[in-house]
């Protein structure tokens, strides 16, 4: 996950290949809750691991749940409707799918059973509704408390209290759909008769109760219903555990590929799995919606494949309460239509993680984009003058991933432009690795990739300014000086005659090399103190000697150049591999201050040095590499210089991106 301030997304060509979706949240957190509720073990597999879910897996184990891990599944002994803690203190984040649902079980609970207990969560969620729950519950009997602004979080639940459970459970539906969730999940644990819960006003995003129903129904709950006005949960009802539950792919991501594949697969189709035509999630049918626009879709029980049909794409006016939260893609996808795109119904984006159509109408503005907006509808037309833009994401996941689509503006203008992600690790929400498997589907033009040269002389902390960043912008790094080390090494493990040039260059392109924070990977080993050793050293010597090695190496370091950026180090990446980096610099330091770093560096490894020593040797390998006939150490003509002889590490790395930001276009 990318946990960087922001992410540049250069320009995005085109999209094939497989991707397979996390778990649904929705049915990730019912599911823990489920079973948290029932008797007995319940193994679960597939589980989305998020924010989300961390939050309600770590309120399960604070009410005393036993939740382990076997292998890459999650199990949970319940607790069989039975308090084992009872007064606790849950901190729930941004997670609606943790608050609504754990506010009603444990109402109801510590009516039954007594207790207190104290929900909160982040900022946001205290802005979030859920005063027509707690009404409800407060109906109920339930003793609920404001701890902050009324008929919203923080909330304090407690008990005794007596319930009434012989008249109907009365809740609006116009707002959130989890309202009735919760009150569904939660009112199996007092049924000792059966209750009648009752809709007030239009049920809002019925497919989420969908879920809610086939999932209760796997716990041994058979809910009776009428229409989506009346719902009865039966005398008697009690949670039991199905063993294991599979959850099946996040619907709602998968609305980011569906239009990844509308607008850029024209050959091969953008294949999705985890999700098909047998899903439980009302979101697959965003599969509609975008063929309504002209992709080719094609769907199997838990696949779909998407391909571009019609281009541009089709406005559309559609009315979304069957598709909620995947219709926010529709609004991206819209700016590659061939008319305006009207989206209805949709007034519960303004009481998500963030108002979802303020924020929408204002970053695809930032875009250049005509945007108009009511209170449940937002209209976006078609763009074609785009404009590099920073998006601000509000901590919304959702905003994030949609905004990721507007990197392909590209295929409608010929003047492509660059689109900043700000805090993109909000995406931790629902789909942690969300860029990383975005851009292993989509392809790029190498020269729209962004590189950033650090060139110069041995020991001036090349190696150290480009590894942060790198670790700022998310960018890979590419450690030039270690290239011969590791064909060297790689030769010589494959019982190869370093002589032989033609063999040796073989091998290079078959080097699955990375480097990453300050280390040297060969496949899944850490080579980096093997490359330190005097004997490596040796070996890079006789590889470095013969011209086809050179040529290889070259085309090595060139295929570093990969999204979302890269920071290469070396003494000729400015001047000879990357002439055309967006930002170059030149760094240097006295011989005297390298000699001094040097020194402290081997003196720290237990290796005794002679700093004068250091020195000399320091200044005639800066003579050799500056006079050497191929790629002598010089700065390129544009390159910044910088002398770090007196800067921290941080004061460099500021330097350094301030001649970034100069350079970027938001």
């Amino acid at each position: 996950m990318f946990k960087i301030p922001f992410l540049d997304l250069p320009p995005l060509r085109g999209a094939a290949g497989t991707v397979r979706l996390p778990g649904s949240k929705s049915i990730s957190n019912r599911v823990l809750l489920l079973a948290a509720l029932s008797e007995g073990k319940t193994v679960v597999r597939d589980l989305l691991a998020s924010d989300d879910t961390a939050v309600m897996l770590e309120s399960l184990r604070t009410l005393g749940c036993a939740v382990w891990r076997e292998g890459s599944d999650v199990v949970i002994d319940g607790l069989g409707g039975r308090l084992r803690a009872k007064d606790a203190k849950l901190f729930l984040g941004n997670a609606g799918t943790a608050m609504r649902p754990l506010t009603a079980a444990l109402s109801l609970l510590a009516a039954t059973q007594g207790g207190s207990f104290e929900v909160s969560g982040v900022p946001r969620m205290h802005e979030r509704p859920i005063g027509d729950l707690v009404d409800a519950l407060r109906g109920l009997g339930c003793e609920i408390d404001d701890l902050g602004n009324a008929g919203y979080p923080p909330l304090r639940l407690r008990g005794p209290s007596k319930l009434a459970l012989d008249t109907p459970v009365r809740v609006r539906g116009d707002v959130s759909s989890q309202f009735l969730t919760a009150l569904l999940l939660a009112l199996p644990l007092v049924a000792e008769r059966s209750i009648r819960i009752e809709v007030i006003g239009e049920l809002i995003s019925k497919p989420y109760i969908e879920i809610t129903l086939a999932l209760l129904a796997r716990f041994g709950i058979a809910v009776q219903r009428e229409g989506w006005a009346a719902f009865v949960i039966p005398a008697g009802s009690r949670y039991v555990s199905p063993g294991e539950v599979f959850v099946e792919g996040d619907a709602s991501s998968a609305s980011y590929f569906v239009g990844l594949g509308a607008i850029a697969a024209t050959d091969a189709p953008i294949r999705i799995e985890g999700v098909g035509s047998e899903s439980l999630q009302g979101d697959v049918r965003f599969i509609e919606a975008a063929a309504a626009m002209g992709a080719e879709v094609k769907a199997g029980p838990n696949w779909l494949e998407v391909k571009r049909g019609a281009w541009p794409l089709k406005g559309l006016t559609l009315d979304c309460n069957h598709i909620p939260d995947a219709a926010m893609t529709l609004t991206v996808m819209a700016l590659y239509a061939d008319g305006p795109t009207t989206l209805t119904n949709i007034a519960s984006w303004r009481v998500k993680e963030t108002d979802r159509i303020a924020a929408m109408a204002t970053e695809l503005r930032k875009l250049g984009a005509t945007v108009d907006e009511g209170p449940d509808w937002i209209r976006v037309e078609p763009l074609k003058d785009w404009q590099a833009a920073a998006i601000h994401t509000y901590d919304d996941h959702r905003v994030a991933m949609c905004f990721s689509l507007a990197a392909f503006n590209g295929l409608v203008t010929a003047a492509a432009k660059p689109v900043r992600i700000l805090e993109p690790h909000c995406v931790a929400k629902t789909f942690p690795d969300y860029f990383e498997t975005l851009f292993g589907v989509v392809s790029v033009d190498a020269a729209d990739v962004p590189v950033i040269t650090i060139d110069g002389p041995t020991a001036s902390g090349k190696g150290t300014l480009a590894d942060e960043v790198a670790k700022l912008l998310g960018f890979n790094v590419l450690d030039s000086g270690a290239l011969y080390r590791v064909t060297g090494l790689a030769a010589r493990r494959a019982g190869l005659d370093l002589d032989d040039g033609d063999a040796v260059a073989a091998i290079v392109p078959t080097l699955q090399l990375r480097f990453a924070d300050g280390h040297v990977f060969l496949g899944q080993e850490d080579v980096s103190a093997r490359l330190r050793a005097e004997a490596t050293g040796l070996l890079a010597s006789q590889v470095a000697v013969h011209p086809q090695v050179r040529r290889a190496l070259h085309q090595l370091q060139l295929d570093f150049r990969r999204l979302p950026g890269l920071v290469a180090d070396g003494r000729d990446m400015g001047t000879a591999i990357f002439p055309d980096a967006a930002l170059k610099v030149f760094l240097t330091a006295s011989a005297a201050t390298r000699a001094e770093r040097r020194h402290k560096q081997l003196i720290s490894k237990g290796i005794s040095a002679n700093i004068e020593g250091l020195r000399a040797d320091l200044e005639a390998r800066d003579e050799r590499d500056k006079n050497r006939s191929t790629s002598p150490l010089e700065p390129a003509q544009d390159a910044q210089l910088l002398d770090n002889s007196a800067l921290t590490i941080e004061a460099s790395v500021d330097q350094m991106l301030a001649w970034w930001q100069q350079r970027r276009p938001f």
